[in-house]
């Protein structure tokens, strides 16, 4: 259960924060059947409709008093942007005015969109944009669906073809937006909502111990990815600092209780930067990290940022490396740039200031 949300000039509760047992009761007491709640959540959550004006099975007189009673605080894109490798970047305006920014991703044979989870980030990470901005609020639940909705949309408009896959590797730590994160992926892919698959679904996380074990508790269905990118306690205290409270013995006792859980295998998430992390021995390192539970390892391609000094690492270094990986029997994949000439790959994305 989460708190609604109220807008201070009108005081009226945004619908989709109420569960369909809150909602019945609210039309119990506006003396209306229990059945019209269930319709009007059909009508937000498996039609997203953010007009009830729109929802043609419910009498007019009644839609007309659920806008004296409630809004909806639904998300609306302000821009596109479109690379020349057909990403298209969003930036999205939210109900109080704040900016998100969320990216489609096409490929040969899946269409992904990549959502934000905060405004803003608190970790600091010193290689990713969002790092570097100030950290406002969390996401709702409606407004990470939303961006779903509105990304799928342009996924058909666009390529004619419907989202096949949701990674959590926009802005901010979805692990520090727990509760709402969690509500979001189960409207995602409940029945009653857009009833996608939750394999296609990853989330990523920076790597927060405490959390991955409530991952574990709560026994999630989704694919769990954590942004390494050093398995050395040294190096990633220098690029990522919530390493200092969160060390790498940390997050393995933490990865073993949740995959004992869950028997789900996780993905690291490896940058590699030039001269820091790209040596044999970081190969290595990585490596015996690996051996705690089953994964596999996406090397991901650096995208530089006018706030860091790092650069990525040479091919045939990056090469050496996943080679190195491969010969241990760690499933290995390189993971090329996409929407780098809008600012749209990965560890880019932040908000201009106007």
């Amino acid at each position: 259960m989460y708190l609604c949300k109220v807008s201070s000039s009108s005081a009226k509760i945004d619908i989709r924060n109420l569960s369909i047992d809150s909602l019945k009761q609210h039309f119990i007491d506006m003396g209306q059947p229990a059945f019209r709640a269930k319709q009007v959540y059909d009508w937000l959550w498996a039609k997203s409709c953010t007009n009830f004006d729109e929802m043609s099975n419910v009498p007019k007189l009644l839609r007309e008093n659920l806008k004296n009673v409630y809004l909806i605080n639904n998300i609306k894109i302000d821009q596109s942007q479109f690379s020349t490798d057909r990403t298209i970047k969003n930036t999205f305006k939210l109900y109080d005015g704040n900016i998100i920014e969320g990216v489609l991703i096409p490929a040969t044979e899946r269409m992904t969109a990549c959502v934000s989870s905060q405004v803003g980030c608190s970790l600091t990470c010193k290689f990713c944009a969002t790092g570097y901005m100030e950290r406002k609020r969390n996401l709702n639940p409606d407004e990470i669906y939303d961006q779903v909705v509105l990304i799928d949309k342009q996924a058909k408009e666009n390529y004619l073809i419907p989202l096949t896959n949701i990674v959590y590797m926009g802005m901010g730590e979805p692990l520090l937006n727990y509760a709402n994160v969690l509500k979001s992926i189960e409207r995602i892919t409940a029945e009653d909502g857009l009833n996608m698959a939750a394999k296609r679904i990853t989330v990523s996380t920076a790597g927060i111990a405490k959390m991955i074990k409530k991952l574990g508790d709560d026994q999630v269905r989704f694919n769990l990815a954590l942004s390494l990118h050093a398995a050395n306690d040294e190096k990633r205290n220098k690029i990522m600092p919530i390493n200092e409270q969160n060390s790498l013995k940390a997050l393995a006792e933490a990865l073993k209780y949740y995959f004992s859980k869950t028997k789900n295998p996780l993905t690291y998430e490896y940058i590699v930067f030039d001269d820091f992390n790209d040596s044999l021995q970081d190969a290595i390192e990585l490596a015996q990290f690996c051996k705690h539970i089953p994964c596999k390892v996406n090397i991901i391609e650096y995208n530089p940022i006018s706030f860091a000094n790092f650069q990525n690492a040479a091919i045939d270094k990056i090469e050496i490396f996943a080679d190195y990986l491969k010969k241990q029997g760690i499933t290995t994949n390189i993971r090329r740039s996409r929407g780098k000439d809008i600012d749209a790959a990965c560890g880019q994305l932040a908000v201009k200031e106007k």
